[in-house]
C-alpha cells in the first residue's frame, strides 16, 4: 500500500535555489514511485516582500543584502549553473539582470492551486525566470504562462487586476514565518518533518524513504 506523503514546498519564484530543489524533489519522487501517494502544495514565501515594482539590479541587490563582491557572486552563479544542470535545469545566468517583487506571482499561484494547476505553473515561473530572464511581476508575462499551463488567461487577468488571493497569500507567509521558515526551499513532509535547502535528489529520497518508514 503506498504510504501518503503530504509535502509543503515553501519557497520564492526568484530563488534559485528553490528552483534546483524542485528538479532534485521530482527525481526523489520518481525513484520512490508508485511507494508513495503524493500530494504537493507550493507556499508562498518572499525574500524581498519591500521590492518596488521596477525590481533592482541583481548585483547591487546582492552587495547591499549579503555584503558580496562581484568575484564571489561570480562564483556563486556558477555553482547554482552547475548545480541547476545536474539536475536538468537551465540557469541562463545571461539573461537575468534584476530582481523582482514575486506577490503576484504567488497570488496566481495560489488561484492555479485552486484549479489543479499549481505545479505547472510554478515550473513555468522557474523557467521564465531564470532560463528567459522574464519579469515575473509583470502581470503580461504572468497571464501568458497561465495561458501556457492551460489556465484561462482572462480568468488569470482578472485575479491579478483583482488583488484576489492576497489575504490568503499573506496569511499562508505568516504561517510559516511563525512557525521558524525563514530561508527557502523549506519541504515540510506531513506537517511533521522539515527537509532544508536545494538538497541533491539522493539527500531527498534518503529523508523520504526514512520517513515513509517510520508512517
Amino acid at each position: 500500500m503506498a504510504t501518503p506523503l503530504k509535502i509543503d514546498f515553501v519557497s520564492d519564484v526568484s530563488c534559485p535555489w528553490c528552483a534546483i530543489g524542485l528538479s532534485s524533489l521530482d527525481k526523489a519522487l520518481a525513484a520512490i514511485g508508485d511507494e508513495a501517494e503524493v500530494s504537493i502544495h507550493f507556499q508562498p514565501f518572499e525574500l524581498n516582500a519591500n521590492m518596488p515594482p521596477e525590481g533592482q539590479d541583481i548585483g547591487e541587490h546582492l552587495t547591499e543584502k549579503y555584503g558580496s563582491t562581484a568575484e564571489q557572486q561570480q562564483q556563486a552563479r556558477e555553482m547554482i549553473r552547475a548545480r541547476g544542470a545536474e539536475v536538468g535545469f537551465d540557469f541562463a545566468m545571461d539573461k537575468r539582470g534584476r530582481i523582482y517583487n514575486t506577490f503576484d506571482a504567488h497570488r496566481l499561484l495560489h488561484w492555479a492551486g485552486l484549479q489543479g494547476k499549481q505545479k505547472e505553473l510554478k515550473q513555468a515561473l522557474f523557467k521564465a525566470y531564470f532560463s528567459q530572464g522574464l519579469d515575473p511581476s509583470a502581470h503580461e508575462v504572468l497571464i501568458y504562462l497561465a495561458g501556457e499551463v492551460g489556465l484561462d488567461k482572462e480568468a488569470a487577468r482578472q485575479v491579478l487586476h483583482s488583488g484576489e488571493y492576497g489575504p490568503e497569500v499573506r496569511e499562508a507567509e505568516q504561517f510559516f514565518q511563525r512557525h521558524g521558515i525563514n530561508s527557502v526551499p523549506a519541504v515540510i513532509i506531513n506537517e511533521r518533518h522539515l527537509i532544508s535547502g536545494g538538497q541533491p535528489a539522493a539527500v531527498f529520497e534518503r529523508a523520504l524513504r526514512e520517513i515513509m518508514a517510520k508512517a
